[in-house]
């Protein structure tokens, strides 16, 4: 008996997980796109076995349905399938980066004999679409399930055993504790990166050095405040209350930073650079999170023509790929600084065994 699964939204979370399912035994995956633009490159990319234009079309016969539309649009696209003749004992799932307002909608809708168990894969890539699916955007990422009040014991271990085939780590977690832990390890920090970076643009608008000397460190600290505005808009709306709990409990340890610089504590401000050390040095190291690690490496180059085209030839010979790569600092004086980034950590490991090799004094 063959298992149907349809994709609503088929970008770069729907692609992705589409390619994790296509061509498994019993298995027809079906995408669903609202244009008939993103249906051609659905289809140029072959992400599924089938794709319409139609969400009835998709949704009507399925075993399993995944929304992979933004946040924002979620409630909406699980309205429209509540109106459906689903298949009896359909399980719905999402992707979406808050799971307590997706939960709450699920649990007032009518959804007769069909089962809602909230998902988020805490995976992504600096690329977007269709075009940047990949079978290993999951692999080693934390997957969250927060099963809804309609959904079953059976019919969660359905979901987990289908959601194998991403070989993420499949953890369980209540829909209101999720939105907390995320709230505080990826929506707090997105605000707070593009606060300090609108603050830093604030003082440019007198003086242009800000910009001029905002080079290095903290341009890499700040990376997250060049998120999509749009995608963070509806998450950060979605999550607002715990959000603004976040908010008040960080203007308390900013509050209490100030009161060190004030009465000049220093064992103080030595203390809370040594407490954040010591939690920081527990977090695992290179495993997908909420927010996606960095695959870098930095390496001395010496200063003459031709040298970026070099080291690209020498990783492109061994089929290593780069996402990005850049001459940070060059002088008659000094070696130069290369920047070089990477997709994912397998990529960055045989890059720095390479350069290494190469004789090229890595760093990370």
């Amino acid at each position: 008996m063959t298992t149907k699964i349809a994709i609503i939204g088929v970008g770069l979370i729907g692609g992705s997980l589409a390619l994790c399912f296509k061509g498994k035994p019993e298995i027809t995956v079906v995408g669903y796109s609202h244009r008939p633009d993103i249906l051609k490159r659905i289809e140029e990319r072959g992400v599924v076995d089938q794709v319409t234009l139609s969400l009835e079309e998709a949704s009507v016969d399925a075993d399993f349905i995944f929304l992979c539309v933004p946040v924002g649009s979620l409630e909406s696209y699980l309205h429209k399938l509540s109106k459906l003749p689903l298949k009896p004992g359909c399980i719905i799932t999402d992707v979406g980066s808050t799971k307590a307002s997706i939960a709450a909608s699920a649990d007032t809708l009518s959804l007769q004999n069909v089962h809602f168990i909230g998902g988020h894969p805490m995976a992504g890539s600096e690329r977007s679409g269709v075009e940047a699916a990949s079978t290993l955007l999951f692999e080693n990422a934390y997957y969250v399930l927060t099963p809804s009040n309609s959904a079953t014991e059976e019919t969660y271990e359905d979901l987990e055993n289908l959601l194998r085939y991403t070989k993420s780590h499949i953890i369980r977690v209540e829909p209101e504790l999720h939105d907390e832990i995320v709230g505080a390890i990826s929506h707090l920090p997105h605000i707070i990166a593009v606060a300090l970076v609108n603050q830093i643009r604030g003082y440019n608008e007198k003086n242009a050095l800000y910009r001029l000397l905002a080079a290095g460190g903290f341009r890499d600290i700040t990376r997250i405040a060049s998120s999509d505005p749009v995608v963070w808009r509806d998450i950060l709306l979605s999550n607002k209350e715990v959000l603004l709990q976040l908010l008040k409990d960080w203007k308390q340890e900013v509050d209490g930073f100030a009161r060190l610089l004030e009465q000049e504590d220093g064992a103080g401000i030595e203390q809370a650079f040594s407490q954040a050390g010591l939690f920081r040095k527990e977090l695992p190291e290179r495993r997908k999170g909420a927010i996606q690690p960095l695959f870098d490496l930095y390496i001395d180059v010496p200063d003459h023509p031709g040298i970026i085209g070099q080291v690209a030839t020498e990783l492109g010979l061994r089929e290593i790929n780069l996402s990005n790569m850049q001459i940070i600092e060059s002088r008659e004086d000094v070696p130069g600084l290369m920047h070089l980034s990477f997709r994912n950590e397998k990529e960055m490991e045989r890059a720095k065994a390479l350069l290494q090799e190469l004789e090229y004094k890595v760093y990370f």
